[in-house]
């Protein structure tokens, strides 16, 4: 097989061209466009502002596991966790 934009001579099985880079027609996996995952509240997992269920949501995780961060969060001295909370609840959209 060769490559229809440079000419170089390819392997059977190769996907692109080594010289140039342009995709062949032996792509056996159609390219299947993944929507972009959204960082937002989700209101029907909700304790209180669906806040750790859309975390979990975004990062794919338990939303216990999740809820176990943000506890750890707030007790730690600075109460950095508080404040985000408080502030994903304001800022993240409601789905």
């Amino acid at each position: 097989m060769f490559c229809t934009q440079c000419g170089t001579h390819l392997a059977d099985d190769a996907r692109y061209c080594t010289r140039c880079g342009k995709p062949t027609m032996a792509d056996p996996q159609p390219h299947v466009a993944v929507p972009p995952r959204r960082l937002q509240r989700i209101r029907e997992r909700k304790k209180i502002a669906g806040v750790c269920a859309g975390f979990a949501d975004y990062f794919g995780m338990d939303i216990t596991l999740m809820r176990l961060i943000w506890v750890g969060l707030l007790i730690m001295p600075p109460n950095i966790g508080a404040i985000a909370y408080i502030v994903s609840w304001v800022v993240l959209p409601k789905v």
